[in-house]
């Protein structure tokens, strides 16, 4: 009897959910809130890194918003996502270490959220990391480690899960 190495089976990491919004003020507070509905968590403004006139940028500036969901809340939240594009992702979506990343149109397809105009509608990026068990080594603070790349998930390996585990079309 041959069983897999659990040390091996890739999993979901984490996922990010991000609003650019591209301006500060009741636009931003907006997308926080809608943030809030959609994940249940609160969200953290992102800040301008660059000045840009052409755009009325400024550095330092709060410009968007995001959301670091994980375990049980990341797998909620990516059902419902996938939901919304079908469960179809381009092979381009991948990355060669084993992300994968697609954008929501509209906020209003998430179950139990309702069109309000004083709001608007917002539009989304998510973000999916996979990893294999053991990752930690080399993120931990004390006895860091280093991770053979045997080890670390790749483009073939993500794409193979995502279809595998999460039931997604890749075309």
């Amino acid at each position: 009897m041959t069983e897999e190495n659990l040390m091996r089976i890739p999993r979901v990491h984490k996922v990010v959910v991000h609003i650019g919004v591209g301006e500060s003020g009741t636009k931003l507070t907006n997308a926080m809130k809608v943030l809030e509905m959609i994940t249940g968590q609160k969200p953290t403004r992102t800040f301008a890194k660059k000045t840009r006139p052409a755009f009325g940028i400024k550095k330092g500036e709060p410009i968007g918003c995001k959301v670091t969901l994980r375990k049980k809340r990341a797998d909620e939240f990516l059902k419902n996502a996938l939901g919304l594009i079908n469960y179809t992702l381009y092979e381009d979506q991948f990355d060669d270490t084993g992300n994968f990343s697609f954008g929501i149109v509209e906020h209003l397809g998430f179950p139990n959220i309702k069109y309000d105009p004083a709001i608007g509608i917002f539009g989304m990026d998510v973000i999916v990391s996979i990893e294999r068990p053991g990752i930690r080594v080399k993120e931990r603070r004390i006895k860091k480690g280093t991770i053979p790349r045997s080890h670390k998930v790749n483009k073939d390996e993500a794409v193979n899960f995502a279809k595998d585990q999460l039931g997604i079309k890749v075309i």
